[in-house]
């Protein structure tokens, strides 16, 4: 579906939500799961300088804007990874045919937060990983669950987290992100930038995005940070 249409058929359900109480009433409806950390982990004083890690989880919006609150992360920009550089564009992989998920690229302090510690939160509040081609309203492989790892250490962690999570039965159907080596990322359109931030009230922000960076808060108040780290500021 395209997030677009679907704000503007939104509307008045937008303002029931506000009538009614605002985001307490959507963050009621989109419960964080409650997970362990990763079993297996890597240590902060095996990594020197920054990391990234690239998650993709339905509509980048919301997955972008809950790492942007989240301790340690120093950028998050949204994007696309998974298909060709020629195809990256927002109109392209809105088809479903261009191999491209949406997904967000996270520039991180590995010293403050530790690569597992990213999964527990992308697993945790980011997404629903159980649901195949799909989060919320939108569908379609371009808003799969993936992780896109980067060298060994990355794969050997997400996998034996997704296993972790399984084996616990943590949710109630069976964990389908995929897990697949990075190729590429391309950095999406800049009106994609911070777009939660600078727009609470679009509806489809208010229904499916703000409840998650209130159930990061919640969930994993630790890794909390209140003023988010934006692409517009990253550097400066």
């Amino acid at each position: 579906m395209n997030k677009y249409l679907f704000a503007l058929g939104a509307i008045a359900f937008a303002a029931w939500t506000f009538i009614g109480g605002g985001l307490g009433i959507s963050a009621a409806q989109e419960k964080a799961v409650k997970l362990p950390p990763p079993a297996i982990d890597t240590p902060a004083a095996a990594q020197a300088g920054t990391a990234t890690a690239v998650f993709a989880g339905g509509c980048f919006w919301g997955v972008q804007a809950v790492f942007q609150h989240t301790q340690g992360v120093l950028n998050a920009v949204s994007g696309y990874s998974g298909g060709e550089a020629s195809t990256a564009t927002y109109r392209q992989i809105g088809t479903g045919r261009t191999g491209h998920a949406e997904s967000v690229q996270i520039t991180y302090d590995p010293k403050q937060i530790s690569y597992g510690k990213l999964l527990q939160i992308y697993f945790s509040v980011a997404h629903d990983p159980t649901t195949l081609n799909r989060q919320g309203p939108d569908s379609g492989p371009q808003y799969r669950s993936a992780v896109f790892y980067q060298g060994a250490e990355q794969k050997k962690v997400t996998e034996a987290y997704i296993a972790q999570l399984d084996a616990a039965k943590t949710f109630p159907r069976k964990i389908v992100t995929q897990v697949t080596p990075l190729t590429a990322f391309y950095p999406a359109e800049a009106y994609h930038q911070d777009y939660a931030t600078l727009n609470p009230n679009q509806p489809y922000i208010a229904r499916f995005d703000l409840p998650k960076i209130e159930n990061l808060k919640a969930a994993l108040p630790e890794v909390w940070r209140e003023k988010p780290v934006l692409v517009a500021q990253a550097g400066k």
